[in-house]
Parts: structure tokens; sequence; C-alpha cells
């Protein structure tokens, strides 16, 4: 089994979906990461910003050693700026990248999430993922993003209803561990994207599924 995660940003794949990728590694299998956009740019749009960028890459590629996925992929597109980028464009770099790989499972961004690179990004994957007879694609899962997906106004859009759990209480310490290396993008407690906030946040949905920790997902296409 190949698996691909397709994110806005170096640390959303450790956020959305850290513990499961452990598991899935941890099972043998193969897991790729791709970023799209590159994740400092719009905090200083007319400074140089090559070191920072240097350092969330640096922060990508330890986390993904961590969790046991081989090295990212950096679009390096302009950061909260993917709607200004021709929907065509991020969709060929996901199929680009699935016919490199051929992954049966891809997880993604919800459609409903507040950052405009999420929702660009959860377009491109379910454009370029579209069901077809030679797609390798059997399943799209979306993770949750912690300062994004919830704080999405539900008069906005769907709100993020799981419909797909899996059992992290073997992995969700790598996923913590994975999520230190992006200490800067880190925030202290009580915020929604600090440690404790997203442990709590994975024994609350491990406890849904009784379980002591797990990770939820909307499940946009299955095919067996």
């Amino acid at each position: 089994m190949t698996v691909l995660i397709v994110a806005a940003h170096p640390d959303d794949e450790a956020l959305g979906a850290g513990a499961t990728i452990a598991r899935h590694t941890q099972s043998g299998e193969k897991v790729s990461v791709l970023f799209l956009a590159d994740g400092v740019s719009s905090r200083n749009p007319e400074g140089d910003h090559e070191e920072e960028l240097n350092r969330r890459r640096s922060a990508a590629i330890v986390a993904a050693g961590i969790l046991g996925a081989d090295r990212p992929s950096f679009l390096d597109l302009p950061d909260n700026r993917l709607d200004s980028v021709p929907m065509l464009t991020l969709a060929r770099a996901v199929e680009e990248e699935v016919e490199r790989i051929h992954p049966s499972t891809v997880y993604t961004h919800h459609a409903s999430d507040l950052n405009v690179d999420h929702r660009c990004t959860h377009e491109a994957v379910m454009t370029a993922c579209r069901p077809s007879t030679t797609s390798p694609v059997d399943t799209v899962l979306c993770f949750e993003s912690p300062s994004s997906t919830e704080w999405r106004s539900a008069a906005a859009a769907p709100a993020f209803n799981p419909t797909w759990f899996v059992d992290v209480r073997d992995t969700i310490e790598t996923k913590l561990a994975a999520l230190a290396a992006y200490e800067e993008e880190l925030r202290p407690w009580p915020h929604p994207r600090s440690l404790e906030a997203i442990e709590h946040l994975a024994r609350w949905r491990g406890a849904t599924i009784g379980s002591t920790a797990a990770e939820a997902f909307v499940l946009a296409r299955h095919r067996q």
C-alpha cells in the first residue's frame, strides 16, 4: 500500500494525520508527502524569507523522518495565496505526484477549512483524484487542522463531521514528537495549535470510538 499526503503547508501533515502516517509506516507502508505552498512568504511579503523557508523545510524533513515517511516534496507556491494560482496548475501538480507514486490512499485538507490554501489544496486533490478506471486512488480522506478547521463559521460552510476514525493509541507520541520539530509553528496552551490541545483532541477523538487516542477524518471517496 502506498499513501500520499497532500498538504498546503509544512506542519499540516503532522497536525492532521501525523499519528496515522506513523501507523502506516510502522506497518511497512510507503508514505509520500507533497506540500503545495511555502508556508512563510505571507508573513513578510516584501522581505527576504529564504532563511525562514529553509528552517520550515528542514523541520518538515525532520518530521517526516520521525514519522517514517519519505523525504517530502515542496512546490513552494505563494503562502496564503493559492487562490491566485490557476486550479489547473494545482491539480496537475497533484496528478503528477499521483502518477509518480500510484497511491491507493490520499489524505488532504477538509473542504471547509478557514485557511484559503487548505481549501484550494482540497479542490486540487479532488480534481486530480477524480474517479476513473485508470486511477490508482481508492480512498480520499480529509483531516482536520487545528486552528483552521474549527475556526470556520458554520454559517459559511459545512462543519467537519468525521466519518472515519483511525486508532492511534500506539502512535500518538510519535505524532507529538514530529510536531515538536515544528517548534516555531506551535503556540502555548490553550491555543489549538499547542501540543496540549493537539493531544487533547486526539484523546477526545479516541474516546468517541472507545480508544485512548484517535485521528478523525471525513471520507471523501472510497472504492472497494
